[in-house]
């Protein structure tokens, strides 16, 4: 970032701040560009540049003869250009920040959907706005994520509304029409299937969609370079280590209990069993603030903290969509999308996705 570029952000805000404490009201005029040039000790090209922005955000005009004015009718928007310019400009700054400190702007993107991720966890309730949307409810994903992030360019006028309950939650949900579409990986111990004996236990006699989001890599979490020398399940109670768990009703937690009574290890054995997290993300989290020496989770999800892997299975993640539902028309446009190369090209950078099934759809009636 060049100091000119910092610049030029710095004049764009003070004349945002004075619009929004209202010492420049809708029509004045503001400074000339040469006015501006002596109070910040700069060039025309970065006054003109700060004008530009401010007049690409809706909040001024230039007119020749005229000056640059506030826009007249920023009132009657009720702040939006305003509100919506002040958010860009904190983010810029963020930014500013973070790129200048050496990060890169796949990093970034990274540790903000993370920080989503995060926030949706704790919140536990529907972060859209108004509007036209789409329920999600279920098992916590990183593509799923990457959708809600991104939903408005593959279906025009629709936001995606998250809630991670957990894959049980999600055909709850579906089942109490709480939920468009959920989230489910759920490993069927009798069968060694997914989802479908699930979907057809707790929605018997619909006719519903499973449509795959990927393959994922599932396995143990631990702190960079497995200091602690784990390669199996077994090792959770054998070691006593900290573990960090999953809530109750994850598709984690159910393989988990499933391995466990497997090997005959007692749950009791395991320090920390009883501490659970709603995403994998917080499950990493957990492990790289040092709050346990290891969990169950992604691969995925261990990237942005730098956290040693050991995989341990691979599971099918679907997206579960009732017929009637399926018919919708942006429920249609994302079938689309998922079908095509650009879906896996999305997903495929996340560690330990494989993105060939993404899209595959197949009927459970």
């Amino acid at each position: 970032m060049t100091e000119e570029t910092y610049l030029y952000r710095r004049i764009a805000e003070a004349v945002r701040r004075q619009i929004s404490q209202g010492d420049l009201k809708p029509g004045d005029r503001l400074p000339s560009v040469r006015a501006m040039m002596t109070r910040w000790n700069c060039t025309i090209g970065t006054v003109q540049h700060a004008y530009q922005e401010l007049a690409a955000q809706g909040l001024v005009t230039s007119r020749a003869g005229q000056g640059t004015r506030v826009v007249g009718k920023l009132t009657e928007m009720n702040g939006t250009p305003l509100r919506r310019a002040a958010l860009i400009h904190r983010a810029e700054a963020f930014l500013l920040e973070v790129l200048t400190a050496g990060h890169s702007p796949a990093e970034v993107e990274d540790a903000i959907r993370q920080a989503l991720d995060r926030w949706r966890s704790v919140a536990q309730q529907p972060t859209a706005p108004s509007g036209k949307t789409l329920r999600f409810t279920g098992s916590h994903d990183l593509a799923v994520t990457w959708l809600a992030t991104h939903f408005a360019e593959i279906v025009p006028d629709y936001t995606l509304e998250l809630s991670f309950t957990g894959s049980l939650g999600g055909l709850i949900a579906l089942v109490e029409g709480k939920a468009d579409l959920a989230g489910c990986h759920l490993w069927d111990e009798e069968t060694d299937e997914y989802n479908t004996p699930f979907v057809q236990r707790l929605l018997p006699g619909r006719r519903v969609a499973l449509v795959t989001l990927a393959h994922r890599r599932m396995g143990l979490i631990v702190p960079p370079g497995n200091p602690f020398s784990l390669k199996t399940l077994d090792d959770l109670a054998r070691f006593k280590l900290r573990f960090v768990n999953r809530q109750p009703g994850s598709g984690t937690r159910v393989w988990l209990n499933a391995q466990l009574r497997r090997l005959g290890v007692d749950t009791h054995a395991i320090q920390g069993y009883t501490l659970e997290k709603l995403t994998h993300t917080d499950v990493a989290r957990a492990i790289a603030e040092g709050q346990a020496d290891v969990g169950l989770g992604l691969e995925g999800a261990t990237q942005p903290y730098g956290l040693g892997f050991i995989p341990l299975m691979q599971e099918r993640y679907d997206l579960v969509i009732p017929a009637e539902v399926v018919e919708l028309p942006p429920v249609q446009a994302l079938l689309t999308w998922l079908g095509q190369p650009q879906a896996q090209a999305a997903f495929a950078p996340y560690t330990g996705y494989e993105t060939s099934p993404t899209g595959q759809l197949t009927w459970v009636s």
